[in-house]
């Protein structure tokens, strides 16, 4: 019964608790890739973060796409797909600002 209430009223559920929980890092070139899928509704939204080592620390550029999946795993599979275009694409640029976080 408390379950019930607990999402009538907005309660988390456990697929909204580890929505944007970050997978474990992938290397790609001279990058990390994270995924961290969100929830949306019964899907799961394509989103992750890229992260580059600089001499002042890491540098990290998060990314959220309208791409969604219809479980957890397929949306980390091409949050690590889409990582890597992101890097091929714009490589170098990603992170010319300088920035220590920011939008990809």
């Amino acid at each position: 019964m408390a379950s019930f209430f607990s999402k009538l009223f907005g309660g988390s559920s456990d697929k909204a608790a580890s929505g944007s929980k970050r997978e474990e890092p992938v290397s790609y070139n001279d990058y990390v890739i994270q995924a961290a899928p969100e929830a949306a509704g019964d899907q799961w939204r394509l989103a992750g973060v890229i992260i580059k080592q600089a001499d002042d620390g890491p540098l990290e550029r998060k990314f959220l796409r309208a791409d969604t999946f219809p479980s957890r795993d397929e949306a980390v599979e091409f949050s690590v797909r889409k990582a890597k275009q992101i890097i091929d694409e714009q490589g170098a640029r990603l992170f010319a600002d300088g920035e220590p976080s920011g939008r990809a």
